[in-house]
């Protein structure tokens, strides 16, 4: 999603919880209605609201209007939460063929396995591999330390071309790896 439509949606999900606590704040009295028109220029709406008051209402008719603004809130709050997090998404599995009646797919699991049993392979310790993916391809960032006699860049480059060349080889669309040293292993 582009940076414009998550604007949008941003937008959107802060307005679902603003106005509805606004109406609520002026129809209970908190907020006058001449204070809020000062400020947002909605003078007809606003007096239709300061017209209600929690007193008219029947029983069934607050149970409503809670029920109302509960669900509002939860969608707001899902959109913000949607739109709010952080780092990238990791797609939960990614076709590797997807010709008709042979479709083959593979998690994000077993994707983050292989990277680890590569980076083992090349000589890495206590590989930590995280995955971000991007248009169906996976960016892999993986943490590695080295033996105490071992060279750190002679591992981690090792480390780096083994598991692009694991992943290639069973077919995984790979955009980029990256490995990182974080220290030696005792």
């Amino acid at each position: 999603m582009n940076a414009f439509n998550r604007l949008i949606l941003l937008i959107v999900a802060l307005l679902l919880i603003a106005v509805p606590v606004l109406i609520l704040l002026v129809a209970f009295g908190v907020l006058s209605a001449g204070l809020v028109a000062q400020y947002t220029g909605y003078n007809a709406a606003l007096q239709a609201i300061s017209g209600l008051s929690s007193s008219a209402l029947t029983t069934g008719v607050r149970t409503i209007i809670a029920v109302v603004g509960a669900l509002v809130a939860l969608v707001a709050l899902l959109l913000l939460l949607r739109e709010l997090t952080i780092g990238r998404r990791v797609a939960r599995s990614t076709k590797m063929d997807d010709t008709p009646g042979r479709e083959t797919v593979i998690t994000a699991g077993a994707v983050k396995t292989l990277a680890d049993g590569a980076a083992r392979e090349a000589g890495a310790q206590s590989p930590s591999t995280s995955l971000s993916s991007d248009d169906e391809a996976y960016s892999v960032s993986s943490r590695i330390k080295v033996p105490e006699s071992g060279n750190f860049t002679e591992v981690a480059t090792r480390s780096r071309e083994n598991i692009r060349r694991v992943l290639d080889e069973q077919g995984v669309p790979v955009k980029d790896v990256e490995v990182t040293v974080r220290g030696t292993a005792s």
